[in-house]
C-alpha cells in the first residue's frame, strides 16, 4: 500500500533583519532565545550590492513571548559584520561567541575582533576577543571533559592576502581559550563535530581549497580525506534506521552531496540536484528523518540571484528526496527549534532581498506531518 508523505514548512513568523547571516536558537535561565548575526545595513542612496553596505551592525538577541512563537527584543550586542553565533555552555557558565567578517561602511577592515560573550545574569557581557581576519563561524564541541572552540576563517580579497590567517582551533586552558591548532585553509565557511564507532571527527568547509574530514588523536585533529574538491560551506549527519551514518556536504558552486560511511571513509552516495547549497539540518522525527536545504545565491557577485527555491527532502530507502520547495532569499542558516506547543519550528535566516538589499526576513516556519 502506497504512503502519501504530507509534510511541509508553513510560514508561522517572520522578523525584521539586515544581512541576516546565521540564527541560534536557545534556551536560557527559562527564557527562549534566538541570537542573530547581521552582516550589514543598507546604506540609502548607495546601488544595491551584496558586498556592500554598512557592516557597524548588531547582534540581535530575542525572547519569544510567552504562550506565542513570536519574538521580541531582548539585547544587542556589538558585532560588526555578523556572521554566525555560537551558544554554549562550560559548567554552570554560559557563553555566546559571535563570528565578525568586517567592519566599516567601505572600504572594509577585515582584520577584527571576533567576541565571546558570557552570561551575568542579567545579559550578556563581553568575555574574551579574537583578533581573525574574515571570521565566519564559531563551533563549539567536547571531547570527554576537554572543550574546544574552532573559529572559521580568511578570504582571498585583493589588497588583503597578507593579512590572511588560517582557521584555528581553540581549547579551554580553565580561564580563557587559548590557540590549540591551526587547520590550512584560505576561505573558511563552517565546521561540523560528531562522534562515529568511538572516535571524534571534525569536518572543515573551505571555499577555495578542500573541504576535510579531522580526526582527533588524541593531542590535535589531523586530516582523515577530503570531502570536496571546493565550494565547501556547511554539514551536517544523521543515521538511519540500519546503523548506516550519513554525512551531507553543502556547497555553493558545486554539487552539494550525501557521503555514506564504509568502515573507514566516507563515499558518494547521492549527488543532490542544484546549486548554491549554504546549510542543512536535520529533523529526526517520530514519523521519518527531514533534512532542511537553504540555498544562498547563484550568478556571480557583481549580478547575484538571490530569490532561489530552498528544499524540504525525506529520507527513506536511503535516498533523500525533494518533498517540498519554498521560497527563499540569499538564504544562509536553517535551526531546528521547539514551539511554544512542543511542535517543530524551523528558523531560516534570509540575507538579502530578491533586489539584493539587505533589509531581508528571518522567517519561523511549522514542520507539519
Amino acid at each position: 500500500m502506497s504512503v502519501t508523505h504530507t509534510a511541509r514548512l508553513t510560514e508561522v513568523a517572520a522578523l525584521p533583519t539586515s544581512g541576516a547571516r546565521a540564527v541560534e536558537p536557545f534556551e536560557l535561565d527559562g527564557m527562549q532565545l534566538l541570537a542573530i548575526p547581521q552582516l550589514a545595513y543598507d546604506i540609502p542612496g548607495t546601488p544595491a550590492g551584496m558586498n556592500g553596505g554598512d557592516s557597524d551592525t548588531e547582534l540581535l538577541l530575542l525572547r519569544r513571548a510567552e504562550g506565542t512563537d513570536t519574538y521580541e527584543p531582548f539585547q544587542a550586542l556589538p558585532a560588526p559584520g555578523g556572521e554566525d553565533a555560537e551558544f554554549f555552555r562550560i559548567g554552570e557558565r554560559a557563553f555566546l561567541a559571535v563570528a565578525d567578517i568586517r567592519s566599516g561602511k567601505g572600504p572594509y577592515e577585515y582584520t577584527t575582533d571576533s567576541t565571546v560573550f558570557e552570561w551575568d545574569g542579567t545579559q550578556f557581557t563581553p568575555f574574551q576577543s579574537v583578533l581573525g581576519f574574515a571570521a565566519k563561524q564559531w563551533r563549539h564541541f567536547a571531547i570527554g571533559e576537554r572543550h574546544f572552540l574552532a573559529l572559521a576563517q580568511g578570504v582571498t580579497v585583493p589588497g588583503h592576502e597578507q593579512e590572511n590567517q588560517p582557521s584555528r582551533i581553540y581549547t579551554w586552558d580553565g580561564t580563557r581559550f587559548a590557540a590549540l591548532q591551526d587547520v590550512d585553509s584560505l576561505w573558511g565557511y563552517n565546521w561540523h563535530a560528531f562522534d562515529l564507532g568511538g572516535e571524534h571527527f571534525l569536518a572543515y568547509a573551505d571555499h577555495v581549497r578542500p573541504s576535510a574530514l579531522l580526526r582527533w588523536n588524541g593531542e590535535q585533529f589531523e586530516h582523515v580525506q577530503d570531502l570536496a574538491p571546493q565550494h565547501g560551506r556547511a554539514f551536517a549527519h544523521f543515521a538511519d534506521p540500519q546503523g548506516e551514518t550519513y554525512l551531507l556536504v553543502a556547497c555553493l558552486a558545486s554539487p552539494s552531496r550525501l557521503l555514506r560511511w564504509d568502515g573507514e571513509r566516507f563515499v558518494e552516495h547521492q549527488v543532490l540536484d542544484g546549486l548554491g547549497a549554504r546549510e542543512f539540518a536535520v529533523l529526526d522525527t517520530e514519523h521519518g528523518l527531514y533534512v532542511v536545504r537553504v540555498n544562498f545565491v547563484l550568478g556571480t557577485q557583481a549580478e547575484p540571484v538571490t530569490a532561489l527555491d530552498s528544499q524540504l527532502y525525506r529520507f527513506a530507502d536511503g535516498r533523500l528526496t525533494a518533498v517540498q520547495s519554498f521560497p527563499t532569499t540569499g538564504a544562509t542558516d536553517a535551526a531546528v527549534l521547539r514551539g511554544h506547543d512542543g511542535g517543530l519550528l524551523v528558523a531560516v535566516s534570509n540575507s538579502l532581498t530578491a533586489d539584493v538589499r539587505f533589509a531581508a526576513r528571518t522567517v519561523l516556519y511549522r514542520f507539519d506531518q
